[in-house]
């Protein structure tokens, strides 16, 4: 049926019998991703992926969050919100989106850790999943929003990011089931597959731009593994292969992000190819290291690249489904609305006798919907793609000259983004540690949960959960203590005997008596050698010296400066 022959006998269209180019583009565009290939249960997979995803983020806040940015936290998110509204005023609201406006108080911060799990776990039963997950999107920006370095991390705009472009294709209603009736829209879908595209072309980008010559003479993952955030004990075994796996590993990520993931572009058979690539690509990355949920949100969008038709291959869907993937037919746009509004087509059917002005009007009405539906998705849509385009351009040729106001609009949503995972490896890998004393000979190291440490502790398992506290500590170890602040702030709480601050650490070596004099000091680490490993170490350090300011506290309470660091590296 086309949409010039939608006319019933009253006069009035059921849909707009609109010409033209420009409206055939935006038809195809916001018409359901139906046919042979149907996606509706890769959407069911992805949204119960997508729904333990945030799981896993506001359960690794629940311990954290009061320690990080509460009233007696490191960054309280009180006293920056203040800031913000000092210099901004009203424009504030826009510049910092986030629900701790209204209270940060350490009840607030918990009870936003717990509906945001209560809203995950929805998710993941398919109980308003809509809703839910637009509350999972919310809670999280107003954490993120407001955390300043503990939340300036890839991982947390890329699950912003995927939260709101699931939201164009997550059913409404409060238990949807498979959602038949509602299959996903095309450039919904297409905007998922982007952001997926962009994690890996972008990272291969930022390889290129970044002129490291280690992925140049292929050598950088020669130590990748020991100099990673938070490497896994499988990491010790990879380190020890030769040189000619660390460089054909090199060679295929090199490959693989700039060159293989075009192939989403190409016919199914090559989409569907792609996908154990880059899921054994991951797979990799989460055996070795812990980078939080990352790889596993990588994973999960990585399912776009299948369709119905493949899981019901590998009887992965019910029957009922996988009988509709297999031979169901292309359906157009028109014919799928009209066929959940059988009361409506009957009301055309019948037009001489639905000629009153109740029905014209709500077929105006209906008409009008019609229209603005698909073109304020569809608009929503290329403002996303034209932001995130811009910015990959603007990386490619910085010359390039680009309308940068819709990329500065969306800014305080972290859903542009740029992405560039490795784009220069480290040389070295340093550890910040602080110690504390009472008399200022001996000095106590305070225990960290998970980051390295003790030489004989084997790294661990961890991810998705985020220790925030100990991946900052390992990008402040990679620069000089004037980039990072917060760790004389970390010095102050622990002077103070913050609790909140303390459940951040593994322990308190003082029994809750603070010390008097607190210091961050700085250790380079590196793999223990097979003959060491078999005495049970699994690194093996040197320390380098003071990495900041060493405070004491007064008894009236005010801090002074006893030592000051000297340089002891070179920062790069």
């Amino acid at each position: 049926m086309s949409l010039a022959g939608e006319q019933h006998a009253g006069g009035s269209a059921r849909w707009p019998a609109f010409q033209g180019l420009g409206w055939l583009v935006v038809r195809w565009l916001w018409e359901p991703a139906l046919g042979p290939a149907g996606l509706v249960g890769i959407r069911w997979i992805f949204l119960r992926a997508l729904g333990l995803i945030y799981f896993s983020a506001f359960y690794s806040l629940y311990d954290q969050i009061c320690g990080l940015i509460g009233p007696h936290g490191v960054l309280p998110a009180r006293l920056y919100l203040e800031q913000v509204w000092q210099v901004l005023g009203w424009r504030g609201l826009w510049f910092a989106p986030t629900l701790l406006w209204v209270n940060s108080s350490d009840q607030a911060l918990r009870a936003l850790c717990w509906l945001g799990m209560t809203a995950a776990v929805l998710l993941v039963l398919n109980l308003w999943p809509r809703v839910m997950l637009a509350t999972c999107f919310v809670l999280f920006l107003s954490f993120v929003t407001a955390a300043e370095d503990f939340s300036s991390y890839q991982s947390d705009g890329m699950l912003l990011a995927a939260g709101l472009f699931a939201l164009l294709l997550t059913p409404g209603g409060w238990r949807p089931g498979w959602a038949l009736e509602q299959p996903p829209r095309r450039v919904a879908v297409w905007l998922l597959r982007w952001e997926w595209f962009r994690i890996y072309f972008e990272s291969g980008v930022a390889k290129l731009v970044g002129h490291d010559p280690q992925w140049r003479h292929l050598t950088a993952m020669d130590h990748y593994y020991e100099n990673g955030p938070l490497p896994t004990w499988l990491a010790w075994y990879a380190a020890q292969l030769p040189h000619r796996f660390h460089a054909a590993t090199a060679l295929f990520t090199l490959v693989l992000e700039l060159g293989l993931v075009w192939m989403l572009l190409l016919p199914r058979p090559f989409r569907i190819a792609l996908f154990p690539l880059t899921s054994v690509f991951q797979t990799g990355i989460l055996l070795t290291a812990n980078y939080t949920f990352l790889n596993y949100l990588t994973l999960a969008e990585g399912l776009w690249l299948l369709d119905d038709r493949w899981l019901a291959r590998l009887s992965l869907l019910p029957r009922r489904l996988a009988v509709a993937a297999a031979a169901r037919p292309e359906v157009s746009w028109v014919d799928l609305r009209e066929a959940q509004c059988p009361a409506l087509l009957q009301l055309q059917t019948h037009g001489a006798a639905a000629s009153s002005e109740v029905v014209r009007e709500s077929h105006r009405q209906e008409g009008l919907r019609a229209v603005l539906a698909p073109v304020a998705g569809i608009l929503f849509c290329l403002w996303m793609f034209y932001a995130t385009g811009a910015k990959l351009l603007a990386e490619i040729s910085p010359a390039l000259s680009l309308p940068a106001a819709p990329v500065v609009w969306l800014e305080p949503f972290r859903v542009a983004n740029l992405y560039g995972l490795f784009g220069v490896m480290t040389r070295a890998r340093y550890e910040i540690e602080f110690q504390g004393s009472r008399d200022g000979q001996t000095w106590v190291a305070y225990p960290f949960r998970y980051k390295p440490q003790d030489p004989a502790r084997p790294p661990g398992f961890f991810a998705p959960y985020q220790p925030r506290l100990d991946w900052n500590l390992w990008f402040a170890s990679l620069g000089p203590w004037t980039e990072s602040p917060f760790v004389l702030r970390i010095e102050q709480c622990l002077l103070e005997g913050e609790p909140d601050v303390l459940k951040l650490f593994a322990g308190d070596p003082f029994g809750g008596r603070p010390p008097t004099q607190v210091r961050a000091v700085l250790w380079q680490y590196w793999f223990a050698d097979p003959q060491e490993h078999r005495r049970g170490l699994w690194w093996q350090r040197r320390w380098l010296g003071l990495y900041a300011p060493a405070l004491a506290r007064r008894p009236d309470g005010r801090y002074e400066i006893i030592a000051m660091p000297r340089p002891i590296i070179t920062w790069p």
